[in-house]
């Protein structure tokens, strides 16, 4: 049952509507309207909430979920700003373009993007990850600039960066997860 339609508030919720919940609090802080302290709050008080009313306290603020939110990743095209995979696996590879800020969610799944046949859109390309119960790969071209940081991120980015190359500004949350960034070099 889907939480945006009403629903008597003392029904109990399944693991399937707390997993919905989950998804919409993970891609609202990819959007920027929640930081990792509410974040962290609201997965606790999602994971303990019991019925419908529970949860629909948790959310309440929050844009109702987009339709594909549980489908397959919107990555398919040219520049796509956000990459979704929801308890499934999400990979891109091949000659794509990087949009100048893009955002990837891999829920209780695995994800991987290979960087090195795609076109950098700007000169800084500013990409948040999130890993919930999931390990994400960022491989990279040689001669990328990575600036790496968060919560679960590591980076093995080995070998000289030219002048003027591109920068890739990688702010991470891998709850209980990771999210790993090498260069092409290390992933062998």
């Amino acid at each position: 049952m889907s939480l945006d339609t009403p629903a008597d508030p003392r029904a109990r919720a399944s693991d399937g509507d707390r997993d919905a919940v989950l998804v919409r609090l993970h891609t609202a802080f990819a959007e920027g309207r929640l930081d990792e302290r509410e974040l962290d709050e609201r997965i606790e008080r999602t994971l303990a909430s019991r019925t419908h009313g529970e949860l629909s306290v948790v959310s309440a603020d929050l844009p109702a979920a987009p339709a594909q939110a549980s489908g397959p990743s919107p990555s398919a095209g040219r520049g796509a700003r956000l990459h979704l995979a929801y308890k499934g696996a999400l990979s891109r590879t091949g000659r794509w373009t990087l949009p100048e800020r893009a955002t990837v969610v891999v829920y209780k799944g695995s994800g991987v993007l290979d960087l090195t046949s795609a076109e950098f859109a700007g000169a800084l390309t500013r990409l948040r990850v999130i890993a919930y119960k999931s390990g994400v790969e960022l491989i990279v071209p040689p001669g990328v600039r990575v600036e790496a940081g968060g919560v679960g991120v590591s980076s093995d980015v080995r070998g000289a960066v030219r002048d003027g190359a591109p920068v890739l500004r990688v702010k991470g949350l891998g709850y209980k997860g990771s999210i790993t960034v090498k260069d092409h070099a290390a992933r062998a």
